[in-house]
């Protein structure tokens, strides 16, 4: 069923959701806040883009131009819907195509940030996936792997442009070995725990193309009190 909700406590913005579909999560609340943003942007791509959140948040935050990139009809017209809404045609593009496609469509070196909340587990043909289509495609790397996401952020950021990434903390070895291969220096990190004394789950990372050394590790966020509630930095990102 489709249903247009607020966008989190982010005013006066809304977002249409298809509530048998993948919907978006606090993943993509943490990564528009984590990446870092200047005055100099001109250009950023989000990635796999679904029903929009990302370029959503990122628009309060930026005036750069932001192109959201999504493979599967339904979600990009429900981003499409949520876009036209909120009045943000003027700085929010929207594609539905594969994003290896921008490989033909942007030039290499042209843009200076790319986001990307991509599909988090490994697809295997053998695997026994109980889901629909539209889930496996958003949850599966069925469409895309890890290291193309990587290898075509590499193309397409100018020199020290910026990759952002939020992820499974499980894979962080290999997703910085990745980072490493394609001229990607990893530049801060943030790890993202459930509640206070659990393990990690996520894990925020952002890397420059062919940047400086130095890692900046910021503190651990952690999203939950132990009644389930958000913690206080959480809130405040909602603000």
């Amino acid at each position: 069923m489709e249903v247009l909700n607020d966008l989190v406590g982010y005013k006066n913005l809304k977002i249409y959701q298809n509530t048998e579909w993948f919907s978006f999560s606090l993943d993509s609340v943490l990564l528009p806040n984590f990446v870092t943003l200047n005055k100099n942007i001109d250009t950023i791509i989000d990635l796999g883009c679904g029903n929009a959140p990302i370029p959503l948040i990122l628009s309060t935050k930026t005036d750069a131009k932001i192109i959201g990139v999504e493979i599967q009809k339904d979600s990009y017209d429900l981003a499409k819907k949520s876009i036209f809404y909120n009045h943000l045609e003027a700085r929010i593009e929207l594609l539905n195509i594969d994003m290896k496609e921008l490989r033909y469509i942007y030039p290499s070196d042209s843009i200076d940030v790319i986001t990307c909340n991509p599909p988090y587990f490994k697809y295997l043909e053998t695997s026994n996936l109980n889901e629909d289509e539209h889930k496996i495609i958003a949850r599966h790397e069925k469409m895309i792997t890890l290291e193309e996401i990587i290898s075509l952020s590499k193309f397409l950021l100018k020199n020290n442009g910026v990759l952002a990434m939020v992820h499974r903390a499980d894979r962080l070895i290999e997703i910085i070995s990745l980072f490493q291969k394609y001229g990607l220096e990893v530049k801060k990190l943030r790890f993202v725990y459930p509640k206070i004394n659990m393990e990690s789950n996520m894990v925020l990372i952002e890397g420059r193309k062919n940047g400086k050394v130095g890692l900046k590790l910021l503190p651990p966020l952690y999203a939950h009190n132990e009644d389930g509630s958000y913690t206080e930095e959480i809130l405040k990102m909602f603000e």
